[in-house]
């Protein structure tokens, strides 16, 4: 498995330094909307956690309540779900920016209790004074309706209460492809996990699933919040099949942003430079859906 160095990457991705400006339409450089992403070539999450943070040279989470969405869809070994030693890293850093308090918030598929127990991400949660909502507990009002104009969502959809009264929502994505209609899963994708899998007898998740409009649907659902952070773990990269197991190619790297676009987008570079498949080689990032 081949290494994204950062003189490699930088040529690739035609940056000149450590952190890029992203205009809407892929510039590194146009008036109106950038979006800054740091990006860290490391092989310790720890170090590489602390380095990332300072380059991106901002600090949302300072005196804040601070609420954590990892990947915890699954417990698959990462890059299939979260990596304990991120998840940790990113806990402690965040504590570090003087944080408020710090939660971590998740809707898994099976059950969310089951999956951080096969983890074994719980004691180090609770040793770093991190409290846990298990969304599968949350109460039906609790779960908030969202019926947009022109949505692809028949129904509309259903949004988790915690993620939209979070004083500081902070994601953490991994690196990897999608073999079941998504093309990619990083940034975007992450936040299916608060939507529910079913709620009120109406299946969410196999609507999702089955539909052609699947990555407008993934859009959909980012709308009505916005993180004030998010960290793409790029350690290892899932370049073929994905998103509980697939082809592995090594990265070491790690990537911030507050603009999920903009991480996706550069997150889509890096498959491309480690050599994945044709879905996600054959276009130009920002031709992708």
């Amino acid at each position: 498995m081949k290494g994204l160095s950062r003189r490699d990457f930088l040529k690739v991705s035609g940056v000149a330094g450590g952190a890029l400006l992203l205009g809407i339409d892929g510039g590194e450089v146009m008036s109106g909307t950038k979006s800054r992403v740091a990006f860290v070539k490391t092989e310790s999450r720890k170090y590489g956690m602390k380095a990332l943070l300072k380059t991106l040279k901002v600090n949302p989470v300072k005196g804040k309540e601070v609420l954590i969405k990892p990947n915890f869809n699954t417990a698959d070994l990462f890059p299939g779900s979260t990596h304990n030693d991120t998840l940790t890293a990113l806990v402690e850093e965040i504590w570090e920016m003087g944080a408020k308090s710090v939660s971590v918030g998740e809707r898994s598929y099976p059950l969310t209790q089951e999956v951080m127990e096969e983890k074994g991400i719980l004691p180090l949660l609770k040793k770093l004074n991190v409290k846990v909502i298990d969304f599968d507990h949350l109460d039906g009002k609790d779960w908030v309706l969202f019926e947009p104009k022109k949505s692809h969502w028949t129904k509309g959809f259903r949004i988790a209460r915690p993620i939209l009264d979070a004083e500081c929502l902070v994601s953490t994505c991994c690196l990897k492809t999608q073999q079941y209609g998504g093309v990619f899963t990083m940034s975007l994708k992450l936040h299916v996990g608060v939507v529910p899998t079913s709620r009120h007898g109406y299946e969410y998740m196999r609507e999702l699933h089955s539909s052609p409009h699947q990555r407008k649907m993934i859009a959909e659902i980012n709308q009505p919040f916005k993180p004030a952070l998010v960290i793409l773990d790029g350690m290892e990269a899932f370049v073929d099949g994905g998103p509980m197991t697939g082809k592995r190619a090594r990265g070491n790297i790690l990537v911030a942003s507050a603009d999920r676009v903009a991480i996706d987008a550069v997150g889509v570079a890096i498959l491309k430079y480690l050599g994945s498949n044709e879905a996600t080689t054959k276009r130009k990032i920002f031709e992708q859906e």
